[in-house]
């Protein structure tokens, strides 16, 4: 059997130990097969049905680590399956604090259990990697985005419109922290290029940014309560949370009502409009 037979087999295989349940998707109609399906592992994972098939059926298909990470998430593989796959592929494992699509499937699980609140998932860097559907109609989709365009920190900076929805009583204390959050995984992850490039561009795209880095404060995102304005919804008062993977570093952020506020209806009338842009 050729590496691609294995590679194949590896994803088929994957493929049909999960049900639709698993990945938040309604089973719908009679399955005359074990699994998902493929054209169902395809839409998760942003490719074509044609793609996906060849990759099971080793037929000269050559997946991208961007690629490849797409599918660990479709498929909710562990990180070690994750490894696995990569290594199939004939690519390197991503280091465990790396970026990417890649999403890990206790995160995933509860991100596809959460239908009631907004809520998405970040790596240590604040980017973007997945959404539920009520934080893309409170946020926009940001894990579409590509590259820097799904990080919070450089779009924060960057971008003024990304602070549209926040209260501007808020802006500095928000900035502050999200660059104290950087400058722990800048410390966590020592000689790494990836973080090092950011902040340096960082620093030359934003004078706030400067400032703030330049105090050296260094502290993880924790709970914080924030005043949301959104154009559709109108005021929302929720306490954002953090759910930490020890494994990864990935971050569940949580966007909770607080209670006695009329948070939980401003959601549920998000939840009708649905990914409607605002």
């Amino acid at each position: 059997m050729t590496v691609a037979d294995e590679l194949g087999a590896f994803l088929r295989d994957r493929r049909e130990a999960l049900r639709p349940a698993d990945v938040g998707l309604t089973p719908g109609g009679r399955r005359r097969t074990p699994g998902l399906r493929r054209s169902e592992v395809a839409a998760l994972a942003h490719v074509s049905v044609e793609y996906y098939e060849r990759l099971e059926q080793a037929r000269g298909a050559n997946p991208s680590e961007r690629t490849l990470a797409a599918l660990a998430r479709a498929l909710r593989l562990s990180v070690d399956e994750r490894d696995y796959l990569y290594r199939l592929a004939g690519h390197p494992p991503p280091g465990r604090l790396a970026g990417g699509a890649y999403v890990e499937p206790a995160m995933m699980f509860l991100l596809d259990a959460l239908t009631t609140v907004p809520a998405h998932v970040i790596d240590d860097l604040a980017t973007v990697l997945a959404q539920n559907e009520l934080s893309k109609a409170l946020l926009g989709p940001w894990a579409q985005r590509e590259g820097r365009e799904a990080n919070v920190v450089w779009r924060w900076f960057t971008d003024p419109s990304s602070r549209s929805v926040n209260v501007p009583a808020e802006h500095e204390a928000i900035g502050r922290g999200y660059v104290a959050d950087l400058r722990r995984a800048y410390a966590q992850r020592g000689a790494d290029r990836e973080v090092a490039t950011l902040v340096t561009d960082l620093r030359a795209a934003s004078g706030e940014f400067t400032d703030f880095w330049e105090s050296h404060q260094v502290a993880a995102l924790t709970s914080t309560r924030k005043i949301l304005d959104h154009p559709r919804a109108g005021r929302l008062d929720v306490q954002c949370d953090y759910v930490l993977s020890t494994v990864t570093g990935q971050r569940l952020v949580i966007f909770r009502p607080q209670p006695g506020s009329a948070t939980a209806e401003g959601f549920d009338f998000l939840r009708v409009l649905g990914g409607q842009e605002f």
